[in-house]
């Protein structure tokens, strides 16, 4: 594995991106609900997050703009889901670190 200070200033500025898009109580909420692996659509996100469609639907633009979630469209539903399956870990982590006494 590299060391910190081999990774480029390209990558970490991505890696700053995403953190700063996750540090968020909305998308993290969101993050929270796609963390347990089942896509999800904007009006069960934001059913469950209990928040407006519209700042579901901006919140999720964001996630997906910065790389850390991807969307697909079946019919009319565009379902939400992580890129990449570490981001479950980071939720985890986090979880753990911030809501477990």
């Amino acid at each position: 594995m590299a060391g910190y200070t081999e990774i480029d200033a390209e990558k970490i500025e991505k890696a700053a991106q995403m953190m700063k898009a996750v540090a968020h109580p909305v998308r993290l909420s969101i993050l929270g609900y796609l963390s347990d692996g089942e896509d999800l659509t904007v009006t069960q996100i934001h059913e469950l997050a209990r928040i407006e469609q519209s700042t579901a639907s901006h919140n999720l633009g964001i996630l997906k703009d910065k790389g850390i979630l991807m969307s697909r469209r079946i019919g009319k539903n565009t379902l939400y889901f992580l890129k990449n399956k570490n981001f479950k870990e980071l939720i985890g982590c986090i979880h753990k670190c911030a809501c477990i006494d």
